[in-house]
């Protein structure tokens, strides 16, 4: 694992939620603190440990000459130099020895107010009565879609027998899929 003995006090906890059943596009949010996901890693391996067991493989979803993404360009369908699509969410796929998850990463940057109401929505749980058809509740709702959708489109292509461990891999969209295997 991380070599810890025992868990330690963290300034900032790590934002993490997870769907009560594992097994869908999306198992719930991760939302770093910074731009340094990095940096944040480590406690989020320690976190899921006991959910997933020895985390074993990460994947991720997008290339680490991508800048970061914000739910409004996800939502807009806004177009960069660098990507001539809509702006794709960030996704990491956690293996563990028991089983795994399919995380959102949430960008850091995102409001308080949106950042929790689509944790909520990626692990499944539902919104309070007031949230209910507000547009905060909307915004989530069409972040978590598009979120689905590339989940979905995701998973076949670290299916597909093309791909390979530990170096980066086209998707067809140019940015690429790269795995790190972290078991020895």
């Amino acid at each position: 694992m991380n070599g810890l003995s025992g868990t330690r006090r963290l300034a900032r906890p790590v934002r993490l939620l997870l769907a009560p059943q594992l097994g869908s596009d999306i198992d719930g949010a991760w939302w770093p603190h910074t731009a340094s996901v990095g940096a944040e890693l480590p406690e989020l391996i320690g976190l899921l440990h006991a959910p997933l067991g020895e985390i074993v493989d990460i994947a991720i979803n997008w290339s680490p000459t991508e800048g970061p993404v914000d739910f409004d360009s996800i939502i807009s369908g806004a177009r960069t130099v660098d990507s001539p699509g809509p702006r794709r969410p960030r996704l990491m796929k956690v293996e563990g020895r028991g089983t795994c998850a399919n995380l959102l990463v949430v960008p850091y940057m995102t409001s308080a107010n949106l950042g929790a109401m689509v944790m909520r929505c990626a692990a499944g749980l539902p919104a309070v009565h007031a949230d209910r058809g507000s547009q905060l509740w909307e915004t989530a709702r069409t972040v978590m879609s598009v979120a689905r959708a590339e989940s979905a489109i995701w998973a076949g292509r670290l299916r597909s027998p093309q791909s390979s461990k530990a170096r980066p891999t086209s998707n067809g969209s140019g940015s690429s899929t790269t795995s790190s295997s972290l078991s020895s």
